[in-house]
């Protein structure tokens, strides 16, 4: 009788032992692979577009206001002549030359102060 009672105990014992709780590689299925890795892991570093750095409505010394997005870099501004005005991008090499667009826009100088240059008309100067 004492042996029929370490019976259930063995068998147990003999179950937990066939079992392998670690496996020695863990199995990875990927069921849809990606079709562009390769194009992905090989491509250039992507720049992200610049951050806002000062958004200024400007008073002109003709008394006419202007409305200007700087962007931190200092490679790109936008500038429209009315609130809700066409924008025009502005841009250059950043710090020293003057961003410019086509047409003949032309800009220089910080958030608080810049000199303006529009298509037929002289430079003006304007601050926030």
């Amino acid at each position: 009788m004492q042996k029929l009672a370490f019976l259930p105990l063995a068998a147990s014992l003999f179950a937990l032992a066939a079992c392998n709780s670690e496996p020695s590689k863990p199995q990875v299925i990927d069921s849809n692979p990606d079709p562009m890795a390769s194009q992905l892991a090989n491509a250039a570093p992507v720049e992200l577009p610049p951050a806002i750095k000062a958004d200024k409505t400007m008073r002109c010394k003709d008394g006419s206001l202007v409305y200007v997005t700087f962007f931190t870099g200092d490679k790109q501004a936008v500038v429209r002549t009315e609130k809700n005005g066409t924008p025009t991008m502005l841009k250059g090499e950043g710090g020293e030359a003057p961003l410019s667009a086509e047409g003949g826009w032309k800009l220089t100088g910080t958030p608080t102060e810049i000199t303006l240059t529009r298509p037929g008309k002289g430079a003006l100067s304007c601050h926030a």
